[in-house]
């Protein structure tokens, strides 16, 4: 069956688009505010979910509201739902995209670090105790080390899902990023500009997985003996 071009482009027009990229500085434009997204989306989440985390390990009367409350209502409303209100607060621009992702980031943040925070080795801890009574000396030196594991999965995780919510961010509530770029291509019907974005985050996503985390992962589980 014959497919029009402006439906499903031919992989010769995909590739020449591809290379014309390459030299387009509004690909690398575009890419650099979605990895600002991401990486600010991130580094937000990831401090929320520590402080949330750690608040529920060491202030009992919190942790009925943090892990009976809070982490399954922010685990339950939905990406699309923390994007319309932050439209309606923020308006169309990077404030919204940034909102949503870290929204959607910080349960899995909280949920990860909560995890370490539970499995730590209750006879170091105890070691601890038993060696120094500075509660911040105690976390510089043993219990932050011992979360380093759990700490390292937290952003590898939030990595892959930041970008999958940062496009569905931008495609809808950006003016700026990747996912803008996808929009204003949709909406010019220039499916090879569609088509040679995707593949070109799917190769960097790709990327980042096995020349960063992966080798990082490898150095951690020779580091903590993880088998």
């Amino acid at each position: 069956m014959f497919v029009p071009a402006y439906q499903l482009p031919g992989p010769v027009a995909v590739a020449r688009r591809m290379v014309a990229f390459v030299s387009d500085p509004l690909l690398a434009l575009q890419l650099g505010f979605s990895l600002a997204h991401v990486g600010t989306a991130i580094t937000f989440a990831f401090m929320v979910g520590v402080a949330l985390a750690f608040s529920a390990h060491f202030l009992p009367a919190s942790r009925l509201l943090i892990d009976s409350r809070a982490t399954p209502f922010l685990n339950a409303f939905s990406g699309i739902g923390w994007l319309f209100l932050g439209i309606l607060w923020f308006g169309i621009d990077s404030t919204t995209v940034i909102f949503a992702v870290t929204m959607i980031l910080i349960p899995f943040a909280t949920i990860n670090l909560r995890t370490g925070l539970i499995e730590l080795d209750s006879e170091l801890v105890e070691l601890g105790r038993s060696l120094t009574r500075a509660r911040w000396r105690r976390l510089a030196k043993l219990l932050v080390p011992m979360l380093v594991p759990y700490m390292f999965a937290t952003l590898r995780i939030s990595f892959g899902v930041a970008w999958k919510v940062t496009l569905t961010a931008e495609l809808f509530g950006g003016n700026a990023g990747v996912g803008y770029l996808l929009n204003v291509a949709r909406q010019e019907f220039d499916t090879e500009t569609i088509f040679a974005v995707i593949l070109y985050i799917l190769l960097f996503v790709a990327c980042m997985e096995v020349f960063v985390f992966r080798p990082l992962q490898r150095r951690l589980d020779r580091r903590y003996g993880i088998d």
